[in-house]
């Protein structure tokens, strides 16, 4: 077994329950954890051996895209995505932060993780 980790994707997202979120959007993060087997990609030397984290990122960056009211939903498609379209992945993680919230204090951000196993 094997682990990749993506940290600190950023993107700009319109996600929020209050409508000027939608509209305004704001700066998120996320960070997405993998596990499967990479013995064989270490052995081959291949790209099709492994879990292409380039198209991992790129689940996230698309499903970041699509406005969601909750950070539990836009969590909950980045996994099953995840799990759908890379079949050596056995178990994902994945942690959706919303910088500077809209919410009264002096918070850096919100997080949402949620994991998903085969």
């Amino acid at each position: 077994m094997g682990t990749i980790k993506l940290k600190n994707i950023r993107t700009f997202s319109n996600h929020g329950c209050l409508e000027e979120e939608g509209k305004i959007g704001s700066d998120y993060r996320v960070d997405l954890t993998v596990h499967g087997d990479l013995s064989l990609s270490a052995k081959t030397d291949s790209l099709v051996d492994t879990i292409d984290y380039v198209h991992l990122n790129k689940i996230v960056k698309e499903e970041m895209a699509i406005r969601s009211k909750l950070l539990e939903t836009v969590a909950e498609r980045i996994l099953v995505r995840t799990l759908a379209e890379l079949n050596l992945i056995k178990k994902v993680k994945v942690c959706v932060s919303k910088i500077n919230p809209p919410i009264d204090g002096d918070v850096e951000m919100v997080s949402v993780c949620r994991t998903k196993s085969r």
